[in-house]
């Protein structure tokens, strides 16, 4: 796609964190270097530490440290920053950042666009919504759009509380609420796989899938992120964003065109098909689990930030039941953790063996796998005959493998979504439809484990560097299936 260059004000709340560093200044960075920004943009760093502009450019430039040996284009990019220490609760501190806003505007001639990316806790975000809008932040020109991370509430109460706090403020179609999933290669390769290839399309139902298998395991424990985990736990973390976001893509029916609007129709509509657990089922198809120590790595409950009795789930594996004509009786079996064996995402759909009379070997199903990280690529596992005489069945991957050029041309995911944002383009994000749906699907969940109280010693129940407790391969077992992934 040409590099059409964007105009826009950046106004980054939370502009000296951790993800601001890591993530997006970075993804700024690469879209720099590509083209799509070039002289006409700018970026307000916002937070409440008292920096000046020239120890904002220092943070810059060490945040894109690696990704150029053009020390003049460095500090070309980073001059484009300008640091306000900024306190979201005074509407004095508004005033300041409107009128550096303006200077900025008039100086870049940004005509206007201006994107707010809140990138700080969720709490503020109705706080911050409500002053741009009072204190006339917002342009009558270009647009204004604003960017939210997660975790978008805690459930679907608090959830909609956001999303009412935001929507007094900004419309849903300039409500862009990131999940960085969406904006990974393989992921978005999903639609194509199913829809653009005839045999896929025509086998992508229960008369021909025996399963699908969803894997978003974690080699790391939970770092610096321990006291938000306390409060959310893998359920909420990765299962009500990350993993549904890919259950309705590959659950959802065919859109009648590829837009944003219709896509989201569908991933709706499959949302809407998933079965809502009652208590007693929770039990029977939802597994949790927390990480313990092995002989490298301390448990969970020894992480600082972490209580010693803590029954945070550091891992989830469920089963999960889709009521629509196509997916009826297929069961999708989820799991994700911190701690496992290996990094690793990817998605194993199992397909139907056949009846067969011509082959005495018991012959293995074949599966399609969608591997999304850590080397995206997709193979196809296949009965094939054994090289030299006779006639025995073994298995064979056919596959696609991104080259590591292929991979330095792909867009990391906060890069893609930066510029799906600057463009206007909603097809790559969440929609408050898909998030109420999403909760109230896991609140079900999350209010039965609640109800069970536990006992201390519940936990741990899987040490670290393995798939997880026993219990998640249990529950495929039953099924008479086994995790084709064993890391």
């Amino acid at each position: 796609m040409k590099s059409i260059e964007q105009k826009a004000l950046f106004i980054m709340f939370g502009g000296t964190g951790d993800l601001a560093q890591r993530k997006l200044y970075p993804a700024l960075f690469n879209l720099y270097k590509r083209g799509y920004l070039k002289e006409n943009f700018a970026v307000i760093g916002t937070a409440r530490r008292p920096w000046t502009d020239d120890y904002y450019h220092e943070i810059i430039e060490n945040a894109i440290d690696g990704l150029t040996d053009d020390t003049a284009q460095a500090k070309a990019f980073a001059s484009h920053f300008y640091y306000q220490s900024h306190n979201v609760n005074d509407t004095s501190h508004y005033q300041t950042l409107k009128d550096l806003a303006e200077k900025l505007d008039a100086k870049y001639a940004l005509e206007g666009n201006r994107i707010y990316y809140l990138a700080m806790s969720p709490r503020f975000f109705g706080t911050i919504c409500d002053h741009l809008k009072s204190q006339g932040i917002l342009t009558d020109h270009g647009y204004n759009r604003v960017i939210v991370e997660k975790p978008f509430g805690h459930d679907y109460a608090s959830a909609k509380a956001l999303n009412d706090e935001i929507a007094q403020t900004f419309p849903e179609h300039d409500v862009f609420r990131i999940d960085h999933y969406l904006g990974k290669e393989m992921v978005q390769n999903i639609l194509s796989v199913r829809f653009a290839n005839s045999m896929f399309n025509a086998m992508w139902n229960n008369r021909y899938i025996s399963n699908i298998q969803i894997t978003l395991s974690e080699a790391l424990g939970v770092e610096e992120r321990a006291g938000y985990y306390e409060t959310a736990g893998a359920l909420r973390d990765m299962v009500q964003n990350h993993i549904l976001q890919i259950v309705t893509l590959l659950t959802m029916n065919a859109p009648v065109s590829y837009s944003a609007e219709d896509i989201a129709r569908e991933k709706i509509n499959a949302l809407k098909s998933l079965k809502v657990y009652s208590p007693k089922e929770v039990k029977e198809n939802f597994v949790r689990g927390q990480y313990g120590a092995s002989k490298d790595q301390i448990a969970y409950r020894d992480e600082d930030q972490v209580a010693k009795d803590s029954l945070t789930e550091t891992f989830v594996a469920g089963k999960l039941e889709v009521n629509n004509m196509d997916f009826a009786g297929v069961p999708i079996y989820i799991r994700t953790g911190k701690r496992m064996k290996t990094k690793a995402t990817r998605i194993d759909v199992v397909f139907k063996q056949m009846p067969t009379v011509v082959f005495d070997d018991k012959l293995k199903h074949d599966v399609l796998t969608i591997n999304i990280d850590p080397n995206p690529g997709i193979s196809m596992q296949l009965n094939m005959k054994k090289p030299g005489q006779g006639f025995e069945i073994e298995t064979a991957n056919i596959g696609y493998q991104l080259t590591d050029e292929q991979k330095a041309g792909v867009p990391e995911a906060y890069e893609r979504l930066i510029l799906n944002a600057l463009r206007g383009e909603t097809l790559n994000f969440a929609r408050w439809d898909e998030l109420s749906y999403s909760w109230k699907f896991l609140d079900a969940i999350r209010e039965a484990w609640d109800a069970e109280n536990l006992s201390d010693d519940a936990f741990p129940n899987y040490v670290c560097g393995t798939m997880g407790p026993k219990a998640a391969d249990k529950l495929l077992a039953k099924d008479g299936n086994h995790w084709e992934y064993e890391g």
